[in-house]
Parts: C-alpha cells; sequence; structure tokens
C-alpha cells in the first residue's frame, strides 16, 4: 500500500481542520460568557452536520467520477484525465485562496465570529438554528476544499483516508489542548509552518494537472486521428503534446514512484519527467502565489508590532 499518500491528506486535513476547529472554540467559549451555554448543543450538531455532509460530498465524487469515465469506452482514457485536471484547477484556485486570505483575516476571525454569534442571538426563536448554520458551513467550507484535493488525484484510497483521519484528529487534538486544557500554542507559527507545506503541495498540483491535460489531449489527438500536438516532444517516453521539450528524465535513479522520490512527489510535487510547460507554472506558482503569501505574512508581523498611539492631550 502506498502510505506516502497520507502525507499531503494529513497536512491539507490538519491546516483545515484547525481552521473549523479555532471557529468551534470561538462559538463555544462566546456562549459561555454569554451565559447562553444550552446552546452548545447546536455547536455540536452543527459540527457533526459539516462533517457528515463533506465526507457526502466525497462519496459522491468517488462514485460519479468513475462513472463519468466509463459513459462511453471509446473516451474513457480522455475523461479521466481531463477530470483530474479540471478539479486540480479547481483545488489550487480554492486552497490559494484560502491560504491567503486566511493569512489576511486571521487578526479579525475572531471578532467576525463574535459579531456572527451576536447577530444569532438576537433572535431568540431562531439563536440554536442561527449557530447551526455558523458551524455548519465552517466546517463544510473546510471540508470541501479537502475533498476537492482528493478529487484532484483521485486519492479515493485507504491511505489517503487514513491521511484524512489522521489530519481531523489532529486538528481536533489542538481544539482540546487550546480551549479545554489552557495550553498555550504558538497558531501564528502553527499556520505559517502548515502555509509553507500547502504552498509546496499546491504547486506540485500545478505541475500535475498540466500533464492530466497534456495526457487527455494526447489521447484524444490519437484516437481522432489528428495532430493537435503542436508544442510538445512525441521522442520523450512519456510523450509530451503541449508541455514543450522535455528538460530532465531522473527515472533512473531518483524515480517519482520509488522512495524517496515517492515522498518528493506528494510534498513537493516532484517529477522524474518535467517539461518546459510545467516548470514555468510550477515557478510562476510559486512566485505569484508565494510572493504574495510571504507579504501577507509581513503585512501581518508590522500590523502586529505597531505601536499602539499616544493619547491626545486633553490639556
Amino acid at each position: 500500500m502506498d502510505w506516502s499518500a497520507a502525507l499531503p491528506t494529513f497536512v491539507i486535513t490538519l491546516r483545515e481542520g484547525v481552521e473549523a476547529t479555532l471557529v468551534i472554540g470561538i462559538v463555544l467559549a462566546y456562549l459561555s460568557k454569554a451565559g447562553r451555554s444550552q446552546l452548545h448543543f447546536w455547536v455540536y450538531i452543527g459540527a457533526i452536520a459539516g462533517l457528515l455532509a463533506s465526507i457526502g460530498v466525497g462519496l459522491t465524487l468517488a462514485w460519479v467520477l468513475p462513472a463519468l469515465a466509463t459513459v462511453d469506452t471509446r473516451y474513457s482514457p480522455i475523461v479521466k484525465p481531463l477530470l483530474e485536471g479540471i478539479f486540480g484547477l479547481a483545488a489550487i484556485a480554492m486552497l490559494s485562496w484560502m491560504l491567503i486570505w486566511m493569512t489576511r483575516q486571521a487578526r479579525q476571525m475572531k471578532a467576525e465570529v463574535e459579531k456572527a454569534v451576536t447577530a444569532s442571538l438576537a433572535s431568540d426563536q431562531a439563536a440554536g438554528w442561527g449557530i447551526f448554520t455558523l458551524i455548519f458551513f465552517a466546517v463544510l467550507r473546510e471540508g470541501f476544499e479537502t475533498v476537492l484535493f482528493l478529487a484532484a488525484n483521485y486519492q479515493q484510497s485507504l491511505a489517503s483516508a487514513t491521511g484524512a483521519l489522521a489530519g481531523l484528529l489532529g486538528a481536533i487534538a489542538i481544539g482540546v489542548l487550546l480551549f479545554q486544557l489552557g495550553v498555550k500554542i504558538n497558531l501564528r507559527q502553527f499556520f505559517q509552518v502548515m502555509g509553507i507545506f500547502l504552498l509546496l503541495i499546491v504547486a506540485g498540483l500545478a505541475i500535475s494537472s498540466i500533464k492530466e491535460f497534456d495526457i487527455a489531449l494526447y489521447r484524444y489527438s490519437d484516437l481522432q486521428g489528428t495532430n493537435l500536438c503542436w508544442f510538445g516532444d512525441s521522442a520523450s517516453t512519456p510523450p509530451s503534446c503541449l508541455m514543450g521539450p522535455l528538460l530532465w528524465d531522473t527515472s533512473h535513479f531518483l524515480p517519482a514512484r520509488q522512495f524517496p522520490g515517492i515522498i518528493l512527489r506528494m510534498l513537493f510535487g516532484y517529477t522524474d519527467h518535467l517539461f518546459l510547460i510545467q516548470a514555468v507554472a510550477y515557478i510562476s506558482f510559486l512566485s505569484i502565489i508565494g510572493t504574495t503569501y510571504f507579504r501577507s505574512l509581513g503585512n501581518q508581523s508590522s500590523t502586529q508590532s505597531k505601536p499602539a498611539p499616544l493619547p491626545l492631550n486633553q490639556n
């Protein structure tokens, strides 16, 4: 069994799970402070419902995607890589947005969540449902991002499921340490480290998504008997359709499907056959998204270290 598939799902689920856990912990603490502890039930129900809904989305994709790939047996070799490429682009967009948005909004998250809880408590009759809805969509959003990543890699395996479960349990453990035991955890450093890992994982997803689109086009071109591969390397193994010339072939001494190459592939997007367009996409992603991410970290640090303004002289 390929247990290396558990590593990226563990990292993503842990990070997404901690975000959801923070929202849950903030809501529970605020309700206790407001003397509305009886509404804790709605928090737990919302979290369970959001988790079950995320699992439902994952199971639906696990059933729908293979079914789509076998609708027409002639095109089934094309549909699978095409779907992987599409879900890969969607996962790249959503995870990148989440990474940068969370970094910029981290300081305001507690205030925003408490504001939403206050609005729900304003309506006594619908307060429970308001809390339920807030928690449900917070958990579902994080779960959907993980499911989308799994769909992009067709990782419906025991290893990836184990990684996701381990990440979820890790997030719950962090929540218990923070909100029940009062243990001090530097969440800022935690999210920075997880953010760097996530940045590299998503950059690797860009490489694999381009490869899937290239495979789909190559097979379609071969099936139709038309030459659509105008910027490829048909002499390479595997052949390229639109990825340009082959830059390196390290399969002889560092294969991507054997240790330690398989670890590098899962965590950092390593491939033993790298083509020009893949290299350009990888570098471009890290340059644009990575620069934006680290700039957000810098702005966050400067905001935290900015001295408070002096009070005005009233005399």
